[in-house]
C-alpha cells in the first residue's frame, strides 16, 4: 500500500532530475542513431580496429549490419547504461538516507502512515522515475529511427531489448534503495549505493576487452544483460533477464523490510 501525498511529493522531486537526464539521453541518442549509414560502416568500423581495446570496454563492437545491431553496439555498452545508473544512484540516495540525516523522517513517521507504507512509496518513486526514464527513451529511438531510416528498427527487438535494460536498471536502482534504507548518513549510503553499481561496472569493462580479464565477468551483474542474445532469442541471456528482475524485487523488499526494523534514533 502506498501513500499518494507523499509519492506525488516525492514525483515532483524526481522531476527536475528526470527532464535532466531526458535531456542528455535525447542528444546522445539522436546523434548515434543518426550516425548510422551502412554505406559508412567500414569507416565507423576502423576505429574499432584502431583502439580495439578502449571500444570493446565499453561495448562497442564491428560489423554491425542492421540498425539494432548498430544501436546496440553504440547505445547499449555505455550511454544508457551509465546515465540511468546514476540518475538510481543520486535518486535512490535521495528518497530515504537523505531524510534520515536532515531529521525530515520525524514528521514523515509522526504522521498515522506505518513505516512499511513509508518504505514502499519511496521505491515506489525511484521505480516509476527508472520506468519513465527507460519509457522516454524506447519512444525516443523509435521516433528518431523513424525519422532518419523509415521502417529500418525491428521495434520488436527494441521492445525485447529495452525490457531486459529495464530489468537491470532495477536492480541498480534496489542496490541504491536497499544502501539509502540501510545507512542514515549519505555518505555511506553513496559509497555503497553508488559504489557497487560503479565497481560492477568497471569489472564489466574489464571483460570486454578479453584475453585475461575477460574471467572478471564472473564478478558483475552486467554480464546477465545480453543484449545480442536478447535480439537472438537465446534463452541463457532472458533468464539473466529475469534474474536481473528477481534479484531487484528481492532487494526492493530486503530495504523494506530493513527500514522497518531499524532504529533511526529520531
Amino acid at each position: 500500500m502506498l501513500n499518494t501525498a507523499l509519492y506525488k511529493r516525492e514525483m515532483k522531486g524526481s522531476l527536475k532530475m528526470l527532464v535532466i537526464f531526458a535531456a542528455v539521453l535525447s542528444m546522445y541518442v539522436s546523434i548515434i542513431i543518426g550516425m548510422y549509414d551502412p554505406r559508412m560502416m567500414k569507416t565507423l568500423d576502423s576505429f574499432y580496429e584502431i583502439m580495439p581495446e578502449l571500444m570493446a570496454s565499453v561495448g562497442m563492437t564491428a560489423g554491425a549490419t542492421s540498425l539494432i545491431g548498430f544501436m546496440i553496439s553504440y547505445l547499449y555498452g555505455f550511454v544508457l547504461l551509465v546515465f540511468p545508473m546514476v540518475f538510481c544512484i543520486l535518486r535512490g540516495n535521495g528518497l530515504v538516507a537523505r531524510y534520515a540525516e536532515r531529521g525530515a523522517l520525524v514528521a514523515l513517521l509522526a504522521a498515522p502512515v506505518k513505516r512499511r507504507t513509508i518504505a514502499a512509496t519511496q521505491a515506489s518513486v525511484l521505480i516509476s522515475g527508472i520506468l519513465l526514464l527507460d519509457l522516454y527513451t524506447t519512444g525516443l529511438e523509435i521516433a528518431v529511427a523513424q525519422v532518419c531510416f523509415p521502417n529500418q528498427l525491428a521495434r520488436w527487438d527494441l521492445l525485447k531489448l529495452n525490457g531486459a535494460l529495464f530489468c537491470l536498471h532495477l536492480l541498480i536502482g534496489s542496490i541504491c534503495f536497499l544502501a539509502s534504507c540501510i545507512f542514515s548518513d549519505t555518505k555511506y549510503s553513496l559509497a555503497l549505493g553508488g559504489g557497487v553499481p560503479v565497481f560492477m561496472y568497471i569489472l564489466q569493462m574489464l571483460a570486454n576487452t578479453g584475453k585475461k580479464a575477460e574471467a572478471a565477468k564472473y564478478f558483475t551483474f552486467f554480464t546477465l544483460f545480453d543484449a545480442k542474445g536478447i535480439i537472438a532469442n537465446e534463452s541463457s541471456a532472458i533468464v539473466g533477464a529475469l534474474l536481473l528482475g528477481i534479484g531487484a524485487i528481492v532487494l526492493f523488499i530486503t530495504g523494506i523490510v530493513i527500514f522497518c526494523k531499524k532504529d533511526l534514533h529520531l
